[in-house]
């Protein structure tokens, strides 16, 4: 068995036809196929069911495509680990991140490039976090930061990298006063802007909600994190947003960040790669990396200083 065979095996198994897999490939149709069908014979097995164009695997098909990508992402990742051996660090490392926890892995992505500026960062951050914890598990992605979920993260190493704190964010003139904090009913009288229902940060804020008895009825809703500042930023709505995000608030019109209590939401930010025996070694160096920031200090100092 070669490491080509597997190449083509899973470039099948992802396009779903022999012409666009060589394509990817930059072989012919029937050199993939003849590798495909050498591959079957050495392994005593049929990979694809050939009365659906190779569109579908059979079940041994599955448990090779499991293991065929983990075996590649090791061969990957011994390449670059032997080319950093040679010439430093280099290689390109593969991030998949949530939505709710870009402006965290901005950080940790900008201390990463400092300290490593011949690797290229491919980020991934549309991602539900099932599709995030499969990519991760399936080796086609060498780290993740997002918020900590413990029915997906098993089998998993996690470094903790901060707690958020989900706070107000509001135009002065919407306000009462001038709050230092508020409750989770007080605020469902106002207009709010939320993302969607879908998204990981509007469920944390509809359980909080929920303690109360109250169904949040946002006049707008969005599934655009850049959207919902420029709404807040007009001055007529008011939004929930994790404490994290403050430091990268546009400081347009009077703007007030307030905690919110009873109860005080929250959710823990991790960088999470494979386990310690098939983590690739751009993962290990991004992990060093995001242990040596002290965000939890970062994003307190910026709630202290508002926006």
């Amino acid at each position: 068995m070669l490491f080509r065979q597997l190449d083509y095996f899973v470039a099948l198994a992802r396009e779903g036809q022999p012409e666009r897999a060589a394509e990817q490939c930059c072989v012919s149709p029937l050199a993939l196929t003849a590798a495909l069908t050498k591959l079957e014979h050495e392994l005593d097995v049929t990979l694809f069911d050939r009365k659906n164009n190779f569109e579908q695997l059979t079940p041994a098909g599955e448990r090779l495509l499991r293991w065929a990508k983990r075996m590649l992402a090791e061969h990957d990742s011994f390449k670059a680990e032997l080319g950093a051996l040679r010439s430093g660090v280099t290689g390109t490392l593969r991030v998949a991140i949530s939505p709710a926890a870009s402006t965290t892995a901005a950080l940790v992505l900008s201390a990463f490039c400092s300290t490593h500026p011949l690797v290229k960062v491919e980020m991934r951050s549309r991602l539900t976090n099932t599709e995030l914890y499969r990519r991760l598990k399936d080796s086609e992605v060498d780290a993740a930061i997002t918020r900590v979920s413990p029915e997906h993260s098993r089998d998993l190493d996690l470094v903790p990298m901060c707690g958020e704190r989900y706070v107000l964010l509001a135009p002065a003139n919407i306000l009462t006063g001038d709050p230092s904090t508020l409750r989770w009913p007080e605020v469902a009288e106002l207009p709010l802007v939320l993302l969607t229902p879908d998204m990981q940060a509007r469920q944390v804020i509809d359980a909080a909600f929920a303690e109360h008895g109250v169904v949040v009825k946002p006049q707008v809703e969005t599934d655009s994190v850049a959207s919902l500042f420029v709404h807040v930023a007009t001055g007529d709505w008011a939004s929930i947003i994790p404490h994290t995000w403050l430091w990268t608030t546009l400081t347009v019109g009077d703007l007030r960040a307030v905690e919110l209590v009873d109860p005080t939401a929250s959710a823990e930010i991790a960088v999470i790669t494979g386990t310690k025996d098939s983590v690739s070694p751009l993962a290990r160096e991004f992990v060093e990396c995001a242990e040596k920031l002290a965000l939890n200090e970062f994003f307190d100092q910026r709630m202290l200083v508002g926006v």
